[in-house]
């Protein structure tokens, strides 16, 4: 059909052609591509709106559990903070230390009144520690469990410093003919303070 053609009419009709295809494509390139594109942008937001909308639904529905649990651990943090050192310091350390010597063989005669520090374990640590001195006489097991046991029921105080000696060494317990396998002990108590009694 094209070889009947003369050949002016038959090169228009290819310029035609070609010029028809390259504004189609024109048009695909420049319209309908950045409209996909467009369409593409615009579906990614929306999944991302929606992912925004279902997390702060999560969030609004979780508001009750979270509420419940911070309940639980203000009671927590209020359980912990009344066994912690308050009040007239020296007289909770004795109290505290006496009451829980009872049943054991250990003999503390001598408080030191509180020496109050920051607490160095972590920064910006939000409780202040009392920290007494104690002097007494033991046996070496019983000064063990004692301290093992004192521990690990207060587990908001710990021990520190300790020093021993024999008994045998100081004048007081010589004149009195005391125990050779007795020991003579100085450490120090650090309890936190509870910040309500500050």
């Amino acid at each position: 059909m094209l070889k009947n053609l003369p050949k002016e009419k038959r090169d228009r009709l290819i310029l035609i052609v070609i010029g028809t295809i390259a504004v189609v494509g024109g048009i695909w390139s420049g319209l309908i591509s950045t409209m996909r594109e467009g369409v593409e942008s615009t579906t990614k937001q929306a999944d991302e709106k929606k992912a925004k909308v279902v997390n702060a639904q999560r969030l609004v529905n979780s508001t009750s559990d979270l509420q419940k649990g911070l309940e639980e651990a203000t009671a927590k943090l209020k359980v912990m903070e009344d066994g912690m050192a308050s009040g007239d310091m020296y007289s909770w350390i004795i109290l505290r230390v006496n009451r829980f010597r009872q049943d054991r063989k250990v003999d503390i005669p001598q408080f030191s009144r509180e020496v109050r520090a920051d607490v160095g374990m972590f920064p910006k640590f939000p409780y202040k520690a009392a920290v007494f001195t104690i002097r007494g006489t033991a046996f070496y097991h019983d000064l063990g469990k004692f301290i093992a046991d004192f521990e690990n029921a207060f587990p908001h105080t710990y021990l520190q410093n300790l020093e021993l000696e024999p008994s045998s060494n100081s004048s007081a317990t010589a004149n009195s003919g005391a125990h050779p396998e007795l020991l003579t002990f100085k450490m120090e108590i650090v309890t936190l303070i509870n910040p309500g009694s500050l």
